[in-house]
């Protein structure tokens, strides 16, 4: 395959990003914090995906939760509408368009949604009204601060400006549903209400804040159920609606809609029934209003901000997400968050009194990302999917422990315990969370390492709970130890690497025992790995992660003063490298050594395997280096282009899960060129993972191979469209999946960034752009921004490094392999 896919003005654009249109309607932009749920934004402006109650729920609808504009003109009619666009085709549903979703009411004509994240904003247009009106949303993210990060809040930001030559009487207001003892819908598309015999609205307000606080008093602390919920403003005047009109059908919404569009101002509803004539509570679905009245002269323009906040702390103790029996008796442990907040009001206060803080970093994180030189496709792929880490993908304990699926279901999680097999190719976490990102190695080497040092790769231990029995899986105990050696190198951390070396030791002297059949330092014995399988023979794949642990593990052994084993592992590195380019190198790749591949199912044998060089990839991110030759390195991850990517799939053959077809581009995971394809090759083998794409991608980058690199990003990002799949959710076996976080290595790869606090220095290389080149890094201290501009006059590069958060105080800067001076730090 040729790098000559697309034209270089293409690979190296540097635009905005991408918009997209209310009829895109894959498209969901998460709002919602680290471990703390999420509300979605779609391309028509509507809040939708409402997984705030610690599981995932796809397309759930909360409902009469929506925002709304009153307008009235001198002289004039006034207009109220919901503020999104119009609804979108398909109509068919088998009870018409209910569950809550208003969305019989009058809508904007058009809209345009843009993200960059944290950031969303969606553009509204309506010939109708004599006002602008659009919202930006967002929730604070503060790399390096995960508990800023990790708000269950969302903000929307809501500008109207007066277009017309009179004043205008504008009212936006919010609508939310007290969703506490939420269970979903009926067959009918009613709601099930068995658990909203409690609910309780209450009208609260500080100085910087008001709004409604909205409760059950009919659940313990430690039920799943526990909740609250505010629907707040910064806006002091303003107008309330605590409860809905109680009655049957449509009273309630009907009542409310009928309040609004008469003036704009909102009247309380005083006749609240709470129990039967029997003293019986009667449950009754409850949402209340929170708006906020202004007139605007000609070309006035103003702000509404709203926060929306929620707080449900309990969790089932386990992977398991919700309790089947009637009494909600399961064991529970509870949210990170629910440590900093008491409930859904002091989230809302917090929020509010440091608004201007978290809003202001967030920014700097925005502005720093998102003006680099970098192409505008490669920012998407990189800042998109950031959203794992705050999708229900993964959670974050009140010990302080993150954990994650490797994705999710629509409706629950999907395949357990941090996966160290997938959990391998992620790199964001690492560099924008690193305290996160060690509370997983812990958990590995310090839980799930067990007696005879085998590390199980799905964690249970975490809930107290047996151990996981199974295989264990050769590519991720290994690259738990190459993660550990990224670690310590982001963070400095020497007791940190103190604390998990004895783990180390056991998981990585474990492979010699168990894996190397022969003692030649090739492991050759049954592998389990990421494709649910097991490789039988040598195989590049796990002998590269093998090789980088030894690599990692000679390192860290000189730090813990352990000279003797870091010896060992240098030799075995030496001796198994040299061993397996013997044994493995075909010309072109390396292949898998197997006298017969149709012995065992699911084997590879002659293919051109994707992950062939997964090890290698993880060195260079770590710093570790080579690990086998360069030149046998370079010659085989050029031939995973040019055998594996493809520009069409309209003639591939697959009868195994589909990502990319018909017209689509992408990478597959492997190949026989040269034939030699087994009865029954490895599962997943005909497949194509964005995670696998991205760590091809940027291993193609370090390797020189710039143009074929990004041609790979390039065509993910295409098929990600707002069409055919949400720009904001790439999917594998799950939604958000774990393993699209490797997309943070094409960047450290087009910059050359490597972090190394233990000794004090931090690198970069660009690879492109370098005459004017501007780019976001972050370390495990610090993060900001990084400028190389060639001066003319002076026929030299000159250097600035701007340090936006954290500090590098004694810490060098080394371009292209040489200390330089860079300009003072601006904070």
């Amino acid at each position: 395959m040729s790098a000559n896919v697309y034209k270089k003005e293409e690979l190296y654009s540097m635009g905005k990003q991408r918009s997209f249109s209310g009829d895109a309607g894959e498209v969901a932009f998460l709002l919602g914090g680290i471990g703390t749920g999420n509300i979605s934004v779609g391309a028509r402006g509507e809040l939708r995906d409402w997984e705030i109650f610690n599981k995932p729920a796809k397309g759930q609808v909360l409902p009469y939760s929506f925002f709304a504009i009153y307008v009235k003109e001198e002289g004039k009619t006034p207009v109220a509408k919901v503020i999104e666009a119009q609804c979108t085709q398909p109509f068919s549903e088998s009870h018409g368009h209910n569950k809550g979703g208003v969305n019989g009411l009058p809508r904007f004509e058009k809209s345009t949604l843009r993200g960059e994240y944290p950031f969303v904003t969606v553009d509204f247009e309506d010939t109708e009204l004599p006002v602008k009106v659009s919202l930006e949303a967002f929730t604070p993210f503060i790399p390096l601060n995960p508990e800023d990060s990790g708000i269950p809040c969302a903000i929307l930001r809501y500008k109207v400006r007066n277009i017309s030559p009179s004043s205008v009487d504008v009212t936006i207001a919010g609508s939310l549903m007290n969703a506490v003892g939420f269970k979903g819908f009926n067959p009918f598309g009613g709601l099930k209400i068995d658990d909203f015999t409690g609910n309780i609205n209450e009208y609260r307000r500080t100085e910087k804040v008001s709004g409604i606080f909205m409760y059950s008093d009919a659940f313990s602390e430690n039920d799943l159920r526990y909740g609250s919920m505010c629907l707040l403003t910064t806006d002091s005047n303003i107008t309330s609606k605590l409860y809905n009109v109680e009655g049957g059908w449509w009273d309630g919404i009907h009542d409310y809609w009928d309040d609004f569009k008469e003036d704009g101002l909102l009247e309380e509803n005083t006749e609240i029934t709470r129990t039967d004539g029997k003293g019986n509570r009667i449950a009754f679905p409850r949402f209340g209003a929170v708006g906020v009245p202004c007139k605007l002269n000609p070309t006035e323009e103003k702000e509404f901000t709203f926060i929306l906040t929620w707080h449900f702390p309990n969790r089932v103790k386990g992977w398991q997400e919700e309790c089947n029996c009637s009494c909600c008796c399961v064991e529970t442990v509870r949210n990170h968050y629910a440590v900093l907040f008491k409930n859904a009001w002091e989230v809302g206060k917090y929020v509010a009194d440091n608004l201007q803080r978290l809003e202001a970093e967030s920014r700097k994180f925005q502005k720093a990302f998102f003006e680099s030189t970098l192409p505008d496709y490669v920012l998407e792929a990189v800042s998109s999917n950031i959203t794992v880490l705050r999708s229900t993908t993964c959670f974050w304990l009140e010990d302080g422990t993150f954990l994650g699926w490797e994705g999710c279901f629509d409706d629950s999680g999907c395949c357990e315990g941090s996966c160290t097999h997938v959990w391998n190719y992620a790199q964001t976490l690492a560099f924008l969370f690193p305290s996160l990102e060690r509370s997983m190695r812990s958990v590995e080497f310090l839980k799930e390492t067990d007696e005879t040092s085998k590390m199980a790769f799905r964690t249970r231990t975490v809930f107290d709970k047996p151990r996981w029995d199974f295989h264990p899986a050769a590519d991720g105990q290994m690259g738990t130890i190459i993660r550990l050696y990224r670690e310590w190198k982001l963070s400095g951390d020497n007791e940190f690497l103190k604390r998990m070396w004895p783990g180390a030791k056991k998981a990585m002297d474990f492979a010699f025992s168990y894996w190397d059949s022969d003692g030649d330092f090739v492991l050759d014995s049954q592998q389990h790995n990421t494709y649910d399988i097991e490789f039988y023979g040598p195989n590049s794949l796990v002998n590269s992660m093998f090789f980088g642990a030894l690599k990692a593990m000679a390192e860290m052994a000189e730090a813990m003063g352990d000279s003797e084993s870091a010896s060992g592992y240098r030799e075995a590195l030496e001796k198994g490298s040299r061993r397996m380019d013997e044994l493995l190198w075909g010309g072109e790749y390396y292949i898998q050594q197997i006298d017969d591949v149709n012995r065992y199912k699911y084997q590879y044998g002659k293919g051109c395997l994707s992950d062939q060089l997964l090890g290698q990839l993880l060195c260079h991110v770590a710093g570790l280096g080579y690990i086998l030759p360069e030149d046998h390195v370079k010659k085989a991850v050029r031939s995973i282009f040019k055998y594996n990517f493809r520009t069409s799939f309209k003639d591939h053959h697959n009868v195994q899960r589909v990502y990319a077809l018909n017209d689509e581009k992408g990478l597959l995971l492997c190949s026989w060129p040269h034939g030699g394809r087994p009865k029954l090759p490895f599962v997943y083998c005909d497949e194509v993972w964005t995670g696998i794409e991205y760590q091809v991608a940027a291993h193609l980058i370090y390797e020189g191979f710039v143009d074929e690199g990004l041609t790979i990003v390039k065509a993910v990002r295409e098929r990600h469209d707002g069409y055919r799949r949400n720009p904001w959710n790439e999917v594998e076996c799950g939604n958000h999946y774990a393993r699209s976080m490797a997309s943070w290595a094409v960047l450290t790869a087009l910059t050359g960034f490597k972090s190394d606090m233990v000794n004090k220095k931090i690198y970069f290389s660009p690879k492109i752009n370098r005459d004017n080149f501007a780019t976001f890094w972050c370390s495990g201290t610090a993060w900001g921004t990084f400028e190389q501009k060639f001066n003319k006059d002076a026929g030299r590069f000159e250097y600035k490094i701007n340090v936006l958060y954290g500090n590098l105080d004694g810490v060098d800067v080394v371009v292209d392999n040489v200390d330089v001076p860079c300009c003072p730090d601006e904070r």
